[in-house]
């Protein structure tokens, strides 16, 4: 028999899956703002923010909404070989399989996009492009500029740096959806939805504000933060259900091992 715990685990892996999108007032608002700037005429749009924020979540629910009704290609993991990265744009934008040993010139790409001006326009999401180079960079904003090629892009918000400064955005992008992490009310309502849409809504009862409050302490409302403490809050539990389950009380929601977890991750010091 599989263990309830395990279930509730498995809730809390960090995958980017359009089935474990979790509606937020937050991600519902930047949701509706990403979605409406594909209808402006713009020839970027950026989603900005630290790890952890739902980037990658919102990028991978536009793509499955629109998908059947929108020229629009996901390219969830960067593609940091030049060579790749053209040749997966033009093999989107006409359906055509490039022989592996054959190149695509990029002149040539510009001018197949400006042959298509008025007729088309072609969605591209590219997550994680604080991975490309700069001359790939370059590249993607001269597409940009043919106003056949729109760009949805992702970039991770540093210290060090704010890429929104740089020149290459100015003058370019129109749209910037700054992500952040959600506040102690939507994470809670994240954990909530999560549990509750697997009919676990026992063991969601025995968790108390000040369960949650624990928790928002040490992730700060990051996703995936929230994700891993979740997770192995849950894999300590299962542990003890299966080797000493007397520890354990399935009506009372444990602080010890919410403080077990918080040691384990490295939030606080044994």
């Amino acid at each position: 028999m599989n263990s309830s715990y395990e279930e509730l685990k498995n809730i809390f892996v960090d995958i980017v899956d359009n089935s474990t999108y979790v509606e937020l007032d937050s991600t519902a608002y930047n949701y509706s703002v990403l979605k409406s700037s594909l209808d402006k005429p713009l020839k970027m749009v950026l989603l900005y923010g630290k790890p952890g924020t739902g980037k990658s979540m919102l990028l991978n629910r536009l793509y499955h909404e629109l998908k059947e009704y929108r020229e629009i290609h996901y390219f969830n993991t960067p593609i940091l070989s030049e060579k790749e990265f053209l040749k997966s744009i033009y093999e989107a934008m006409s359906g055509e399989e490039i022989p592996a040993q054959m190149r695509v010139n990029f002149d040539a790409l510009l001018k197949y996009c400006l042959k298509l001006k008025e007729q088309r326009e072609v969605v591209f999401l590219l997550d994680e492009c604080q991975l490309y180079s700069e001359a790939l960079m370059e590249k993607i904003r001269l597409l940009s500029d043919t106003r056949v090629v729109k760009f949805v892009i992702t970039l991770h918000k540093t210290d060090k740096e704010d890429v929104i400064a740089k020149e290459h955005f100015k003058t370019r992008i129109w749209e910037v959806i700054e992500m952040s992490n959600a506040n102690e009310y939507d994470m809670e309502l994240y954990i909530q939805k999560k549990i509750l849409n697997k009919g676990l809504i026992d063991f969601f009862k025995t968790m108390k504000k000040s369960h949650f409050k624990y928790i928002y302490g040490h992730t700060l409302g990051n996703f995936r933060e929230t994700n891993k403490y979740l997770y192995t809050i849950f894999d300590i539990y299962e542990y003890y259900e299966k080797n000493e389950p007397a520890k354990i009380d399935n009506k009372k929601f444990s602080k010890k091992i919410l403080e077990m977890a918080a040691i384990r991750l490295g939030y606080i010091n044994a």
